[in-house]
């Protein structure tokens, strides 16, 4: 059997998960391009694999159709909004993902981006190295209320950090947990609640057809004029354009963005902003985290593919 494997970090500090698949008797090819693949590349790949490790690469209908020996997909990571979940059911092809692999690695990258856009610490330190050393007026953190909306592993994790700033916390979900809400008193709150009252919000939801475009320009005029959005979750469910408008207008303090529906982002605008902290799609990016998706997609397909021993 051939199995693909697209994420660049898959493996890197971990080389032996490798040997657990070749020792699973799997001819493993690995993504060499240096990048995400696309579509036409994704396929000629997938062409005469059985089974995929998928990053964050487009496996959509016409992909799954150029691959007909596919029978197993594991997600290294969550979100499954890059892949055709109804392509891969109509043809029985499994889907797992490593939930609550990167969980603790995304929420301390959300907090610490919540953190930076709050203090401006990339701007002070871009007039440092230039050799300005005035003092900038920022906001508070502690004490302040914090809104998630989706309370997951991930959101939990970043409650559990505001709960230690001493902040009040607002959380958002579909699927409600009232213990866990209860054990850190955590405010049950509708989304527009948490946009109107929450000094930090936070976004861990996946990206559906629910909730791409969530917050516009409707929403962002509900928050305040110093509230700073995080998003750690995906491109789309934020609007972009609505999002960039909020900020050059200063109509919110600030923002930190980890997901973009293009990464890099084609606005050039976004670049020029002193308002907003950019990351580059690496919240899960940390050693550990790294090293636990893989071990868990590399279980998740063996499985799948009835390679267990």
């Amino acid at each position: 059997m051939k199995v693909l494997v697209t994420p660049r970090s898959f493996g890197k500090t971990d080389p032996g998960v490798f040997d657990v698949l070749r020792n699973a008797g799997l001819d493993v090819v690995v993504n060499d391009s240096g990048g995400i693949l696309d579509r036409q590349g994704l396929a000629l790949l997938l062409a005469d694999c059985d089974g995929l490790i998928l990053g964050v690469d487009p496996l959509d209908a016409e992909v799954i159709a150029r691959a007909p020996k596919l029978k197993a997909v594991a997600k290294y990571g969550v979100g499954l909004d890059n892949i055709d979940q109804d392509a891969c059911a109509a043809r029985g092809i499994s889907v797992t993902r490593t939930v609550g692999a990167n969980a603790e690695a995304v929420a301390d990258f959300a907090f610490t981006l919540m953190m930076a856009a709050a203090r401006k610490v990339v701007s002070i330190d871009a007039m440092c190295r230039r050799g300005d050393w005035s003092k900038v007026t920022t906001i508070d953190i502690y004490g302040k209320t914090l809104g998630i909306l989706g309370m997951g592993a991930i959101g939990r994790g970043v409650a559990k950090r505001g709960l230690g700033f001493g902040m009040t916390v607002l959380g958002y979900d579909v699927f409600w947990d009232d213990a866990f809400a209860a054990t850190h008193s955590i405010r049950r709150a509708s989304p527009e609640e948490i946009y109107r009252e929450a000094d930090f919000i936070s976004l861990h939801v996946p990206l559906t057809d629910e909730t791409r475009g969530m917050i516009g320009r409707e929403q962002f005029a509900m928050m305040k004029p110093t509230a700073i959005l995080v998003n750690t979750a995906r491109g789309g469910v934020a609007d972009e354009d609505a999002l960039l408008e909020a900020l050059q207008n200063k109509v919110i303090y600030g923002a930190g963005i980890d997901a973009f529906e293009q990464e890099p982002p084609s606005n050039p605008a976004w670049f020029s902003l002193d308002n907003v902290v950019l990351g580059s799609h690496a919240a899960a990016s940390t050693v550990g985290a790294i090293e636990r998706m893989g071990r868990m997609a590399a279980a998740n397909l063996l499985r799948d593919l009835g390679l267990c021993q």
